[in-house]
């Protein structure tokens, strides 16, 4: 889903939009502008000006929540300001409205690393992705509306928003006493069956077309926040035809990332969530030699990337720590973008 040549990127500028703690990121779009001769900048977005990847990327802009009405029109500014030539969408919250807005970013000669609409609006429903996958013959959770629990549930059971991110409102459920209070607890609750097995995510980097270029998968081993903390790749044949097999019921062309959530159990996966974008753990998928932002970078300026299905250093372990930044009052600002006075002012 890139511009009216399709392939064809204006220029080698990227923007990496609600960048917060994604300083990895922004790090490897910078050295595959480099590695590639492309003379580009990595701009970022954020709503906070103390957020770390600000400090790292090369411009950073204010932008409102996703939420907010004018988002997708701040970030068409931004593009056409700057002269965008890849965009990466990193939240699940902006998915389906830039999604909407992919023939707008089209006109200015943005590429967006984003899949279609329709997957967008599968995924960020929890239930409907697992419908939709059940549906189509891929082993997912089975998955309950409230009101479609049975009398006599087999416990345990899991339950978490129906729409969310990085684990927010997400429990397992022991009993009776349990599930009664989640439910009211929860916001908008879906349940799902309790997957007891290994957690793993797939990360699949997909072409115009919607086929699978790379696939990596990582045991998740310890998760902090949502997101992996320690983990190690894993070439194994189930999990990568796993990925292939949702790549073809899902219509994924962008081209862009997505990274499926599963559990192995009794020896099979399952899947329980897909996110089209990138995952928190996606470092240790490009240390592993999968360079998902090159290869983004190589399709957006028309070059062609050969699939290379499980080209990836097995059993290579991430271990993540803290890294503080120190900011004197004039870095907060210092390095913030400014779009035209009317553009603010809409705002």
């Amino acid at each position: 889903m890139c511009p009216v040549r399709v392939g064809v990127m204006t220029s080698p500028n990227v923007l990496i939009t609600a960048a917060s703690r994604r300083v990895p990121l922004v790090e490897a779009f910078k050295r595959a502008l480099r590695d590639l001769g492309m003379r580009g900048r990595v701009i970022v977005t954020d709503v906070n000006p103390m957020s770390p990847a600000v400090h790292v990327a090369d411009g950073w802009y204010l932008v409102p929540m996703a939420s907010h009405p004018r988002y997708t029109d701040e970030l068409l500014a931004i593009c056409e300001a700057e002269r965008i030539g890849l965009l990466v969408p990193t939240i699940d919250d902006e998915l389906v409205s830039v999604a909407a807005a992919i023939s707008k970013f089209r006109e200015l000669g943005t590429c967006v690393a984003i899949s279609d609409q329709s997957t967008n609006l599968v995924c960020a429903d929890k239930y409907t992705t697992c419908a939709y996958l059940r549906a189509n013959g891929i082993a997912a959770a089975e998955t309950f509306l409230p009101d479609q629990l049975p009398p006599a549930p087999l416990f345990p059971l899991f339950i978490k928003p129906r729409v969310g991110r990085g684990g927010v409102g997400a429990f397992p459920v022991r009993n009776e006493q349990e599930l009664r209070f989640f439910l009211d607890y929860v916001n908008g609750p879906v349940i799902q069956e309790y997957l007891d097995g290994p957690e793993f995510t797939i990360d699949m980097l997909c072409d115009f077309q919607g086929q699978p270029l790379s696939i990596v998968p990582r045991e998740r081993v310890v998760i902090r926040a949502g997101v992996i903390d320690r983990g190690r790749t894993v070439r194994d044949y189930r999990l990568i035809e796993l990925a292939r097999s949702i790549a073809r019921v899902l219509p994924l062309a962008g081209p862009g990332p997505v990274n499926v959530q599963c559990r192995m159990v009794e020896g099979w996966p399952i899947v329980f969530e897909i996110n089209p974008r990138f995952s928190g753990g996606i470092p240790l998928t490009i240390a592993a030699g999968a360079d998902f932002p090159r290869h983004l970078l190589q399709l957006a300026a028309g070059q062609e990337v050969a699939p290379s299905i499980g080209a990836f250093r097995d059993n290579l372990w991430m271990t993540s720590h803290e890294v503080s930044t120190f900011l004197r009052p004039e870095d907060i600002e210092g390095r913030r973008l400014r779009l035209p006075a009317r553009s603010e002012e809409a705002a």
